[in-house]
């Protein structure tokens, strides 16, 4: 078992792909630069470089772009510390002012995607998985980490699968870990060093002291002395705690690096860890020696009880494979076995091509009953049976081409490989999946147990103004996806999925792009696809603005440095603008006017009033970055946006000429998508990294528009006027929907659901009942005072009179927050 996963204290995802690197990605773990500076040094770095596949710019922009949507005022990214205060701030407000907030309709419902299945896409997948642990004494019992989807666990071995941290501060999660003993104990590794711990199955969480202050790659727990804890910092170094986890002390001097630790089977008075180094231990890990005799690369372990004096070291080589080595004498000298012109990291499968994305994706594991069975991963796997002398891929990151080669289909990218006695389990970018039989290579060799975890990365959503609704969502990692009541979700692009939309007169058709700017429309509901010609020099934004005309059939829009126009679905294209000196963020048409038109760059507003036949007029530039912008469906003029400001959400009603902000009582979160509703009241819905709030007309002040829905981050709002219901795309828990907003009456507050519900007694001591008119269902969740979630009952009944055990809780004030599909009531409490 090895290294879990590399993100940012922003909470994105970066992967190292060479040490000469380090300097850009270390000013981003660190979290003490400013994201511009970041920026330059990595565009400075990858300079003259090749960008491709292993080179890990793709990781790079991936970073940047969720970095320049978070960042902060003055420049810097917000920690999780600061982030985890100001939910529990903004909780404790919302508790407060519960009985004077306008009662909304919201009912927040998942659509998935929760599996996969492909048709024309090259690289299927749910999502990417970050940790995995499993009860040592039960093996269905398994906890997954999700890059930004939290904690997810099964206890009947992969076939129903339940989030645990969805109403905690954020679902960033880069490694996971079970209590050894006492398995309702859970923990996660986050950013800025920061390990959770839940002592009640994940119902709640909360924060232990900090190992570094880097993203946590891996947490072990000593099964004789469960005190005694090691985890790993990726730019910090390695750590132990022998007090639970409440103190962390770093434990190799010499190493600034935190990666993999193991220890020797049998025997936890052996400890091995790594970073670009080998660390040994025999004293428990209170001191390590440092064995020499290695090249400079990130090192990942492997062991078996079968052998307990033998290790096995797998070394990168930059982003690609470095060496393969072999201890007899647990692990004080190591033997180099011969792989020279090898490269197990890259995507061929014969292992000679260039390429890789280590440390990220890269590990080792053997068979506990085996010692000559070992498998190593990069972004596919590979199998020895002799000890690492030979090493044949048993994966294939295309299912057809694993399918054609006699070899399992794993998603690429593999971030973690573990054994449970026989049973390899794989952690990659698509899911979790195992091989129950490791000798017997065939087609069948890996078994996907993903299905039920939630946890798509949709950067872009698009969807038909239809009754039977059709979604189309391009996304990190497993490209492309489309969505219909009837079928569910297909996958019909791969790589990284992008923006995408429903052609507005035949939901058969639809068009989608990759990272960079690559343009694709498939005709026929994705039996097959055509790649488009794309439009001037250079590419676009990582993210590229595409958009289709409101009103002409089969004619579309661009944004790269210049807008370009397409009156025959993309075949060939005219340019609409001048060139903007860098490539635009956002691009909307008029929905009731498709000559009027907006484009952003940064802060800064760009209208046409003209279709673009003259050059585009600077409106203003709103500081910060402006994360998403939209134009009113009936008012061609009235437009807002949201940035990256301190004031979060701006309003023009003159096409941009003038700006109303609109903060009001917003919480300090990230702005990262509006859209408009034309419900008579000009009600508009803003999406941020925690929650949907919603304003109109008739209200002072933005309301919580998040009943039911994770604390994740909103990448995109839809409208589907015909179905009157809003979409929403989320960065790490695939799309959701609920009715829309109906239109408020100024100072109306009451709210039905809430008023007929009673807790008593009230004060209570050890136990208190909620007495509701007629059976509900729904979450409980307990805050106290500061807003802090002490208590989370999820899914259960509540007929007429429910009772609830508080005998564990101090004195004191706490609210009572109900969210059911009846509606949101939240009731003070008085705890004697």
């Amino acid at each position: 078992m090895g290294f879990k996963l590399l993100l940012t204290t922003a909470i994105f995802v970066i992967a190292s792909c060479t040490l000469s690197a380090q300097r850009y990605l270390e000013m981003i773990a660190s979290g003490d630069y400013p994201v511009t500076e970041i920026i330059e040094t990595a565009e400075a770095y990858f300079e003259g470089k090749d960008k491709g596949r292993g080179s890990g710019y793709k990781q790079f922009k991936r970073w940047e772009y969720n970095a320049i949507r978070s960042v902060k005022e003055n420049g810097f990214l917000p920690s999780i510390p600061e982030q985890l205060s100001e939910l529990q701030r903004y909780n404790a407000y919302l508790n407060e002012t519960a009985s004077s907030r306008q009662a909304l309709n919201d009912n927040w419902q998942e659509l998935g995607p929760s599996s996969w299945s492909a048709t024309t896409s090259w690289n299927p997948g749910v999502g990417r998985i970050t940790g995995i642990a499993i009860d040592p004494a039960n093996e269905d019992h398994i906890i997954i980490g999700a890059n930004t989807g939290g904690v997810w666990r099964t206890v009947d071995g992969g076939q129903n699968w339940l989030p645990l941290g969805d109403t905690f501060t954020n679902l960033t999660v880069y490694s996971v870990a079970m209590h050894p003993t006492n398995s309702n104990t859970y923990y996660f590794g986050s950013g800025n060093g920061l390990i959770f711990e839940s002592t009640d199955a994940g119902a709640t969480w909360s924060p232990k002291g900090s190992a570094g202050n880097d993203y946590v790659n891996k947490i072990v727990i000593n099964p004789t002395n469960t005190d005694m804890m090691f985890a790993t910092s990726d730019y910090s170094g390695i750590y132990r705690s022998v007090d639970a986890g409440n103190s962390w002390t770093k434990v190799v001097a010499s190493e600034s690096y935190g990666y993999d630790i193991e220890f020797k089977p049998n025997d936890v008075s052996t400890v091995y860890v790594t970073g670009t180094g080998f660390h040994k231990s025999t004293d428990g890990g209170a001191t390590f020696t440092t064995i020499p005799g290695f090249n400079g690369g990130v090192k990942m372990i492997g062991v078996s009880e079968d052998d307990p004096d033998r290790v096995y070291l797998l070394e990168a080589n930059g982003g690609s494979f470095g060496a393969f080595y072999v201890s007899t004498d647990s692990g004080s000298s190591f033997t180099e076995l011969n792989h020279s012109g090898r490269n197990y990291f890259g995507y061929d499968t014969n292992g000679f091509e260039s390429g890789g994305q280590a440390p990220r994706d890269m590990d080792v594991a053997v068979n506990p009953s085996n010692a000559d069975e070992v498998h190593i991963a990069g972004v596919l796997t590979w199998r020895s049976l002799n000890g690492g002398v030979d090493f044949t891929c048993t994966s294939d990151w295309i299912p057809n081409a694993a399918a054609n080669a006699n070899i399992g289909y794993c998603h690429a990218d593999v971030d973690l490989l573990m054994f449970y006695g026989e049973t390899l389990y794989t952690g990659t970018d698509g899911g979790i999946f195992k091989a129950e039989n490791t000798t017997n290579l065939t087609a069948n060799y890996y078994e996907d147990i993903t299905t039920g975890i939630g946890i798509r990365q949709f950067y872009r959503i698009g969807i038909s103004q239809s009754a039977n609704v059709v979604v189309t969502g391009g996304s990190q990692d497993n490209g492309t996806s489309f969505y219909t009541e009837a079928a569910g979700w297909r996958d019909w692009l791969g790589a990284d999925g992008m923006e995408g939309f429903i052609d507005k007169n035949n939901t058969n058709v639809m068009y989608g792009t990759t990272q960079g700017g690559q343009l694709y429309r498939t005709d026929n509901a994705a039996s097959t696809y055509t790649g488009l010609s794309e439009p001037g020099q250079g590419g676009g934004n990582w993210v590229t603005p595409f958009e289709q005309d409101p009103i002409v059939t089969n004619t579309v829009y661009v944004g790269y440095n210049r807008i370009h126009k397409s009156a025959n679905k993309g075949n060939t294209w005219t340019t609409i603008s001048q060139n903007f000196g860098s490539n635009i963020e956002e691009l909307k048409i008029a929905p009731s006017n498709n000559q009027i038109m907006y484009a952003t760059n940064g802060g800064s507003v760009y209208k046409t009033e003209d279709g673009g036949a003259s050059n585009w007029e600077l409106m203003m530039n709103l500081g910060g970055t402006i994360s998403s912008i939209a134009v009113h469906p009936t008012k061609p003029y009235k437009i807002a946006v949201a940035t990256t400001g301190n004031l979060k959400v701006y309003v023009s009603n003159d096409g941009g000429d003038t700006w109303e902000n609109y903060k009001l009582n917003l919480p300090n979160f990230s702005a990262r998508a509006v859209v408009w509703d034309d419900n008579g009241a000009d009600g508009l819905y803003l999406g941020m990294n925690y929650g949907i709030y919603y304003i109109d007309e008739g209200l002072t002040e933005w309301q919580p528009f998040s009943n039911n829905l994770p604390n994740v981050i909103v990448n995109e709002l839809e409208v589907n006027t015909v179905t009157g219901t809003l979409y929403a795309g989320t960065y790490g828990r695939g799309l959701w929907v609920s009715p829309l907003a109906e239109a408020s009456v100024l100072g109306t507050s009451d709210n039905a659901f809430a008023s007929g519900i009673v807790l008593h007694p009230n004060p209570a001591n050890n136990e208190f009942t909620i007495e509701t008119q007629v059976p509900i269902g729904g979450d409980v969740r307990l805050y106290d005072v500061t807003g802090k979630l002490v208590r989370f009952i999820k899914d259960v009944e509540i007929s007429r009179n429910k009772k609830f055990d508080i005998t564990d809780l101090n004195p004191g004030i706490y609210f009572v927050r109900i969210n059911s599909e009846r509606g949101t009531a939240t009731k003070k409490l008085l705890k004697n």
